[in-house]
């Protein structure tokens, strides 16, 4: 095993900046371990929890869910404000609407709808606790609902297939 160097505490703005670059230019990974040498100086960074969990959604279309989708639920946890809680566990999983529409398959459709209602639902608890000057979560709302008006395939499944369509990688929210 290789030890890993720590950066210094005052290299942190210049890394999570890095860290954001490297996502514009869609290499979650090397995001993510710029985010881990961050928290391994400052733990509780909020900008590098938040960029972290942006590289691992990333990944999900490339990567699939595991261990993605787990490890991205686990950063909410450690954000600091219930309205981060929500945003972001919305973007976890209007991700993964996307990611089971990009999949396909029989009831992908379907799968994508239930994710996207989850999203809406956590984008609207998150608008309750957030200034009203912060629209983010109205523009993420908006967006799963146009997705889901503008493809007809995504659509609630009319048959109960619930204990069919259990899915091993939801946990309680």
């Amino acid at each position: 095993m290789v030890d890993l160097k720590t950066i210094k505490p005052e290299a942190v703005p210049a890394a999570l900046e890095m860290a954001k670059g490297y996502r514009l230019q869609n290499e979650p990974d090397e995001a993510e371990s710029i985010c881990l040498d961050i928290l391994a100086v400052d733990p509780d960074n909020q900008d590098a929890l938040i960029t972290m969990l942006l590289a691992l959604t990333d990944k999900f279309s490339e990567g699939g869910l595991r261990p993605n989708f787990e490890n991205a639920r686990e950063i909410v946890a450690r954000l600091s404000s219930a309205y981060c809680k929500a945003y972001y566990t919305g973007i976890i999983y209007e991700r993964r609407a996307k990611y089971h529409l990009k999949l396909g398959g029989p009831q992908s459709g379907n799968m994508a709808h239930a994710w996207f209602t989850k999203a809406m639902t956590a984008y609207g608890e998150a608008l309750a606790g957030c200034d009203p000057d912060n629209q983010d979560a109205v523009l993420r709302w908006n967006s799963c609902a146009r997705f889901i008006n503008d493809h007809p395939d995504v659509k609630p499944d009319d048959a109960d297939h619930s204990e069919m369509l259990l899915d091993p990688f939801e946990t309680p929210h």
